[in-house]
């Protein structure tokens, strides 16, 4: 439960304001067809995040386990400045003449990719190895926590989110995540 809970706590939160959000928000103002768009986002992001989860339990097998608790409390702490940068879409997407399901499938997946909430995510599958579906299920409901609202709602949200309030706690949350997980790690050997 633990792993479900710190995994969608941490990636609604840090999902606000993020790429992937914005994205939601144009893919809803164009297409308007707000359950496919929905449904391409679950899809997108299952897929993308049991992906980042397994590479991050794979990570974990080869790190030394006295180093893991460090090694991602390190991370958390990075993303928490991370979270600090506000993102933005470096261009206007670039939607194919697909279905409105398909379209955000594609689009979600490849925005995903590289963006801090999949790292996230990488970091919660190494952190929790044995608990590999509870991060994917974690994550996946953090993001639709984030862009359900955005894609039903748009714009009109937007424009009244605190956006860096939610940035300044999103970064405290990564941060003292990192913190707690690196205070609770075995002393390395010297």
């Amino acid at each position: 439960m633990e792993a479900f809970l710190t995994s969608t706590t941490l990636v609604a939160i840090a999902e606000i304001g993020d790429k992937t959000q914005l994205l939601s928000f144009v893919l809803a103002a164009r297409l308007r067809k707000p359950w496919a768009i929905i449904a391409g986002i679950f899809v997108a992001t299952i897929l993308n995040h049991a992906l980042a989860g397994s590479v991050g339990v794979w990570l974990a097998q080869l790190i030394e386990p006295q180093w893991l608790p460090w090694i991602t409390g390190a991370v958390f702490v990075v993303f928490g400045l991370w979270a600090l940068h506000p993102d933005s879409l470096d261009e206007d997407p670039k939607i194919p003449p697909a279905g409105a399901f398909v379209t955000t499938t594609i689009a979600f997946f490849i925005a995903e990719m590289g963006d801090k909430t999949q790292f996230a995510t990488v970091a919660l599958g190494a952190q929790f190895q044995g608990a590999l579906f509870a991060v994917v299920m974690g994550t996946t409901l953090g993001m639709m926590l984030a862009n359900v609202p955005a894609v039903i709602i748009g714009e009109k949200l937007a424009k009244r989110l605190p956006l860096t309030l939610i940035r300044w706690i999103a970064a405290a949350v990564f941060i003292a995540t990192g913190v707690v997980t690196m205070l609770g790690a075995p002393a390395v050997p010297g």
